[in-house]
């Protein structure tokens, strides 16, 4: 498991009952978790005195209780800064597991000897993109919801990189891939975090079971002949990560050689020093770069 074991301002401090205890900055969130399926003996105080809580409805949905809550505030990761605000169904804008992936795609694109670039889609809030654009590549960001593409915008200027070579684009993924592969644009590496379900802007429907192979397929056409990486991340429920290495070795590895690595992504527990499982991620590298070793890393990047 790739463990995000790198934050200063995110702790999850403990988690079960299907809700976990965390800090972010100086604030107490509880949030759901439906992984978190076993029973705790909720010792933290934190559990009885956060600054704020979602609660689902019985109906589906749910509310935040935060009288306690700015409606934004900051947290940083090395040498990013981004935006947390809570929102609905429970999220905050950030996912911090995924700093393992942050640092995998930075130390990729340091180490690659050459100018790279990259698409992130479903970029949702940036995070990614900052990381990358940190690293010194040209981003493409694209999500389809307008709202978080202003977010990712934020993010970005927060982490000095107003100025950074970003493309910041509000389209549908599949439709905006489409495109480029008939403009001829090319990449080094794609990055992507698909949803589980969702649907369209002409409400064609999207379900990861059913449309990541093919749309997986059509994001290989947008590679270039020396492609760094693909990443892909998902957070479905009993998709193995091996699923993701079968599917990348056959679209990536068999067109261009390379290696795939896949497995889970996680955060430690304070409270149990055991990890909370966040998903799968399969890394796809180019043959001419060998495969990237993680290695916990705990202090600030210069």
């Amino acid at each position: 498991m790739w463990i995000a074991d790198g934050w200063k301002d995110y702790e999850l401090l403990d988690c079960g009952g299907g809700e976990k205890l965390e800090r972010w900055g100086s604030k107490v969130l509880v949030r759901p978790d439906p992984q978190a399926i076993w029973r705790s003996p909720r010792l933290n105080a934190g559990w009885r005195h956060p600054d704020g809580r979602y609660l689902r409805a019985h109906t589906g949905g749910g509310r935040w209780e935060k009288a306690k809550l700015p409606e934004q505030w900051q947290v940083r990761y090395r040498d990013l800064t981004f935006q947390v605000k809570p929102m609905n169904f429970k999220h905050t804008g950030l996912f911090p597991e995924q700093a393992v992936n942050w640092d995998f795609a930075m130390e990729k694109i340091r180490t690659a000897g050459r100018h790279i670039n990259v698409l992130n889609l479903f970029a949702y809030t940036g995070a990614a993109t900052a990381a990358c654009a940190a690293a010194g590549a040209s981003v493409c960001h694209v999500d389809a919801a307008k709202g978080m593409v202003a977010w990712a915008k934020e993010n970005a200027k927060a982490s000095g990189l107003q100025d950074a070579p970003v493309r910041w684009i509000v389209d549908d993924c599949a439709k905006f891939v489409e495109r480029e592969i008939r403009r001829g644009r090319k990449y080094d590496a794609i990055i992507m975090d698909p949803p589980s379900y969702g649907r369209g802007p002409t409400g064609e429907v999207w379900k990861l079971e059913d449309n990541l192979f093919p749309f997986v397929e059509l994001c290989s056409g947008v590679l270039s002949d020396q492609p760094l990486f693909v990443l892909i991340n998902a957070y479905t429920t009993g998709l193995a990560p091996s699923v993701l290495t079968y599917m990348m070795e056959l679209i990536f590895s068999k067109k261009y050689g390379g290696h795939t690595v896949s497995d889970e992504i996680g955060l430690p527990v304070t409270e149990t020093g055991l990890v909370l499982p966040c998903g799968a991620t399969g890394r796809w590298t180019g043959e001419n770069c060998p495969p990237y070793q993680y290695v916990h890393v705990n202090e600030e990047i210069s």
